[in-house]
């Protein structure tokens, strides 16, 4: 063994106070550098942006979504389907080809409706197009009257956002394409002329590997256009794949979704619009069918919507929607729960008492509609939503659109009247419970409430019945309780022992005459 020297003590040193100062201030100069640095690269990592959910709802669809009495925040965001070119008059926007804007709001009630959505802090876009009928950009070739058609729907309904849903030959025309997005550039720079702005979204078909060519071909002419593209929405749906328990929708759907983001990122920067990682996904949109598909294999389940939801969540998606309100529910009697043919008022599958909007909706981070909200002014609903709080305005019938409610009328299904200056639509045949009525379940209530009386109303036409359904009138004879008559053609009905007293005029204490509304 070989010994080590002994080591030699190392002399000491003394440590100046000035140079451990020094030491002090650059250790504390790297820390702070070093930390800049951390959190920068913190910041850096860019968290998921606002997403909105907004169902679409069928209008036309029969019988008839109350869009306007949401049941909770998630229904109150809604996208309106869809106005189309008027089969007899290519420049004109109608409701599926069915009502012209003044028709849907005679037939369907479309204008009072709308705003009593918005007064329980509901929001409303419409879309255009669609996959059956003309839309509008298709038919119409005259640069100026496409503009127009478009402008009317929205000052219409002030709208501060529009959909359009291209599929079908509303895709594939290259001349609709070209004049579609120079109207609506046009459109949009008129309304910023004015203050105003205008949201587009693009709703396209999608495969798993994102919009097919035409598709990136439509965007592409919007953004050569000038168009502010919100975002370009992908219908998530029809894939033709067979889906089971084991083998769900929603990786379909993810990877459409994926591909889709991709495709925005490129089409974009090809217009000199640079998206970072937040921006570019706040420009995607999923639109999943629920339940059973237009492809009888194919099926989206809650537990696909649930997926969707944190993937919207995880990455920011700027639009959740869904086709459509109509069909979220569960089939009923005479209709099987589960079913291979699609339904226009339920899903056709069991959703086990979920909600699909609600689904969907779930913690996105953004500001929904809470159905709570009253802009200044508006009527504030109670807890029934077929029910508001009376206004101290006394009903008028010159300038309410329906008969004013009577107790002692009888109202069978369907029929509208006015009550506190709000308007009505009896569920079923009722008699003596005032549309106002709270009740703690609103599906207990005869009533559903469509809206409130619009500036501008008019009496609609009294109802008629035959020549000599009832005998006429005459002012000589005394009529008990119960007696029917005609006053031209337009019945009515004594509620008390009565002489003299014309059918249809105002008196003091109430008329002794009820309207009687036909049946159908």
């Amino acid at each position: 063994m070989v010994l080590e020297p002994p080591t030699a003590p190392r002399p000491r040193t003394r440590v100046s106070p000035l140079r451990v100062a020094v030491v002090l201030v650059s250790v504390a100069a790297v820390v702070a550098v070093g930390y800049r640095a951390v959190t920068g690269v913190v910041a850096a990592a860019q968290t998921p942006g606002p997403s909105t959910f907004s169902s679409y709802v069928d209008v036309t669809a029969w019988p008839t979504y109350a869009f306007e009495t949401p049941a909770g925040p998630a229904q109150s965001d809604v996208t309106l389907a869809f106005v189309v070119a008027d089969p007899g008059a290519a420049c004109t926007p109608s409701w599926g080809g069915y009502y012209t804007l003044d028709g849907a709001a005679a037939s369907l009630d479309l204008d009072r409706r709308i705003a009593q959505l918005r007064s329980t802090g509901g929001r409303v876009r419409v879309s255009f197009g669609g996959q059956a009928n003309s839309e509008l950009a298709t038919v119409c070739t005259d640069a100026d009257s496409l503009r127009a058609a478009y402008a009317s729907v929205v000052q219409r309904y002030d709208l501060t956002s529009i959909d359009l849903d291209l599929e079908g030959a509303g895709l594939q025309d290259a001349g609709g394409v070209t004049r579609r997005a120079q109207a609506v550039a046009a459109l949009q720079h008129d309304l910023a002329a004015s203050g105003r702005s205008l949201g587009v979204w693009l709703t396209l078909p999608v495969d798993q590997t994102g919009l097919t060519a035409v598709g990136q071909r439509a965007v592409t002419a919007m953004l050569a256009a000038g168009v502010d593209v919100t975002g370009v929405n992908g219908m998530t749906m029809d894939f033709g794949v067979v889906t089971t328990a084991a083998d769900p929708l929603y990786p379909v759907v993810e990877k459409a979704t994926l591909a889709l983001h991709s495709q925005v990122v490129s089409l974009f920067s090809a217009a000199g619009q640079r998206l970072d990682e937040v921006a570019s996904w706040g420009k995607v949109g999923i639109t999943p069918m629920i339940g059973q598909s237009d492809v009888a294999t194919e099926r989206f389940t809650i537990a696909d919507a649930t997926a969707v939801n944190q993937l919207a969540r995880d990455h920011g998606v700027g639009l959740v929607s869904m086709w459509s309100l109509n069909r979220d529910s569960t089939c009923s009697s005479p209709l099987p729960s589960v079913t291979t043919v699609v339904q226009t008022t339920c899903s056709g599958i069991d959703q086990g008492g979920s909600s699909f909007a609600a689904v969907l909706s779930a913690d996105l981070p953004a500001a929904v509609p809470t159905g709570t909200s009253t802009p200044t002014g508006a009527t504030s609903p109670s807890a029934n939503p077929s029910a508001v709080a009376p206004t101290s305005a006394a009903d008028d019938p010159a300038t309410s659109p329906y008969p004013i409610w009577d107790p002692l009328g009888t109202y069978p299904g369907g029929t509208r009247i006015v009550w506190h200056r709000q308007v009505y639509q009896a569920r079923y045949w009722t008699s003596g419970v005032a549309p106002d009525t709270a009740v703690a379940n609103p599906a207990d209530s005869p009533w559903t409430l469509l809206g409130p009386v619009m500036p501008g109303d008019k009496p609609s036409p009294l109802p008629t019945l035959p020549a000599d359904s009832y005998p006429q009138w005459d002012a000589t004879q005394a009529y008990v309780a119960g007696t029917r008559v005609q006053l031209g053609l337009v019945p009515y009905e004594a509620k008390w022992w009565t002489q003299g007293q014309k059918p249809g005029t105002s008196v003091a204490g109430g008329s002794p005459w009820v309207l009687v509304i036909p049946a159908g």
